[in-house]
């Protein structure tokens, strides 16, 4: 049985924005007055990014790579390079399509430094109902298979508006595209993995 962010993404359609707060406007003005604050000398001032991407970050990563203490080891790694580079940080772009990049980058060089077939970390035998767990894993498996399947540009605004929350305009801001293209991959990368995953799992 899939997961309640799963079975979200393939149940949602082709919803729109509407009722969703759009929030990017004074994110984006935000993000800027902190970075000039961290460039200034304020340091600590970074913390205010941390706590207002740390969640998201996690997310995403935990989605891409499937295990806790990676995703942990991913998200805190993402926000030293961020700490570092502030000051090559362009502005003309919002401060989380930087960030998503830089997290997506360090997930797939941790994906691709894994031993092949690298078993699962979820201890199965220690839940309630061994034969249920290992069912819910096993569609979890299948989805994570189904959405690693799918070309970058589909991938990247699932992942992107399913599990970390952005609005369209924020995902088209990350990956540099409308809002329009945005819309057009959602929609073929569900019917992508409805086909994949069949339609039992719709």
């Amino acid at each position: 049985m899939f997961d309640e962010a799963e079975r979200t993404f393939l149940d949602r359609g082709a919803e729109d924005d509407a009722g969703r707060p759009h929030l990017a406007d004074s994110e984006g003005a935000l993000d800027a007055a902190v970075v000039s604050q961290c460039l200034a000398g304020d340091t600590q001032a970074f913390e205010v990014l941390v706590a207002r991407y740390e969640r998201t970050l996690f997310g995403v990563a935990l989605r891409m790579l499937r295990n806790h203490a990676d995703a942990g080891d991913a998200t805190q790694t993402t926000f030293v390079k961020v700490f570092q580079k502030l000051d090559v940080y362009d502005r003309r772009y919002r401060f989380f399509s930087w960030l998503y990049r830089i997290l997506r980058n360090e997930c797939l060089n941790m994906i691709r430094a894994r031993p092949p077939l690298q078993p699962l970390t979820f201890d199965v035998a220690t839940m309630v109902d061994p034969l249920t767990a290992f069912e819910h894993l096993e569609q979890q498996r299948r989805v994570q298979a189904a959405l690693f399947a799918l070309p970058r540009r589909y991938r990247d605004v699932v992942v992107l508006r399913h599990y970390a929350g952005r609005s369209y305009a924020e995902i088209g801001s990350a990956l540099g595209i409308p809002e329009k293209t945005v819309k057009s991959r959602l929609h073929t990368a569900r019917r992508r993995l409805a086909r994949m995953l069949g339609p039992a799992a719709l």
